[in-house]
């Protein structure tokens, strides 16, 4: 038996469903763990296996400090097993880990390690064959079955499918997290670690995102949100089992939790990412996003009061209008209307104490209900994002108005 006398370093959380046999081999690499046995649990969190997952955990109660939790079968609900977990965890760091991912022996103390800088970090760990755009390598499965992780990935990393899907992204800052503007596009919740207490500040995993996909770029916002420095970890790493991967099925999954995640943050860097994946072009996210920030400072100097002035002269007293790109001032006597802008402190003061609505987007995809304006109004303070954005913008202004109008010569093509 394994001595479970006080309090363990670390909490190693696995949400698992129908996985028992690949459950039973991250057991058994968790088994020969570099790190005492003693100073890390691992917590199974079940959602709802029919195989013998629970038979399987038992079997390792004398190799490991084990706990287990169950939850019924009621559809993918990953984010509560996660949090279930997480809440039976006793240690200060937590290490999420998705079932089916072969570990190095030295992955506890690893992630261990790297946190103990004295400031709190959101760590996230290599992933060696996780890339979507390619099928499995032929004989990964049968090399994984009878070798270590470690030689399997020495006879492998040269290949480019076996790299991690986030490896082009991390060479072009240097795999410095922290450089990158939106880190958490990054954090993928099948090898991250982080304290206990940034993981209960942020309130865990969105239990409202179910399915696949995106309740980990969500934990990873929030954590950014609050100043958590980022660090990704080339030798924390892990391979995922290789299967075959139906995204046709799992992105409209993903595209509902973006969804999800813009009406919990609807502001512009969400609305963009929730648009890009949408029409499956993820990896757009951080060229998009740096293309607005340079659109804003050019664009800070832009006022179109008078031509919004202009388009408004002939209103009707109960007609509802939607400005886009309305800027930091509005006309005198502007009747009451939803004031959308891209730059926050812009819109803050042209909204503060009037009778307007504010809502801080671009207009390419707002949390506006549909057809609930009479006439869209389109500014020039749209014309350095038209070439990119033009035809999100008007299917946006068209689904939320019933009249659109732009306000400025589109951009030559």
């Amino acid at each position: 038996m394994i001595d479970a006398i006080g309090t363990p370093k670390v909490s190693v959380v696995i949400p698992t469903y129908n996985r028992a046999a690949l459950l039973r081999l991250m057991l058994e690499q968790l088994a020969r763990q570099t790190l005492p046995k003693a100073e890390f649990e691992v917590v199974v969190a079940d959602d709802g296996s029919a195989d013998d997952t629970a038979e399987v955990v038992a079997g390792f109660h004398d190799r490991l400090r084990l706990k287990y939790f169950f939850q019924e079968d009621v559809g993918d609900r990953v984010s509560r097993a996660r949090n279930e977990g997480a809440k039976l965890a006793e240690a200060d760091l937590l290490i999420f880990l998705d079932s089916g991912v072969m570990i190095s022996a030295d992955l506890v103390e690893r992630h261990l390690a790297l946190h103990q800088t004295g400031e709190p970090l959101f760590v996230c760990g290599y992933a060696w064959g996780y890339d979507p755009r390619f099928p499995p390598i032929e004989d990964l499965y049968t090399r994984l079955a009878v070798e270590t992780p470690e030689a399997v990935l020495a006879r492998y990393r040269d290949e480019p499918a076996f790299r991690d899907v986030r490896h082009e992204a991390l060479v072009t800052w240097d795999f410095e997290m922290n450089a990158m503007p939106l880190p958490w596009q990054l954090v993928f919740g099948l090898n991250i670690s982080l304290p206990a207490e940034v993981f209960r500040q942020v309130g865990g995993f969105n239990e409202d995102m179910t399915e696949w996909g995106c309740e980990d770029l969500e934990i990873g916002f929030k954590a950014h949100r609050l100043g958590v420095p980022f660090r990704f970890a080339m030798d924390a790493w892990v391979i995922e089992w290789p299967h075959e991967r139906d995204m046709s099925a799992r992105w409209p999954q993903m595209v509902a939790n973006m969804a999800k995640f813009l009406v919990a943050y609807p502001e512009p860097v969400i609305e963009i990412g929730y648009v890009l994946c949408a029409v499956n072009e993820y990896w757009r996210w951080e060229e998009t996003w740096l293309e607005l920030g340079r659109w804003t400072e050019q664009a800070a100097t832009i006022d179109v009061s008078d031509e919004v002035a202009r388009a408004v002269a002939d209103v009707g007293a109960d007609e509802r209008i939607a400005i886009f790109g309305a800027g930091g001032t509005l006309p005198p006597g502007l009747p009451p209307a939803v004031v959308v802008d891209f730059d926050a402190e812009l819109l803050e003061k042209a909204t503060r104490g009037t009778p307007h609505t504010a809502s801080h987007a671009v207009g390419v995809r707002t949390v506006l209900p549909d057809q609930s304006v009479d006439r869209v109004l389109v500014t020039s303070r749209l014309t350095g994002l038209w070439p990119t954005w033009s035809d999100h913008i008007l299917a946006e202004a068209g689904r939320i108005g019933r009249r659109v109008e732009v306000l400025h010569a589109p951009a030559a093509e």
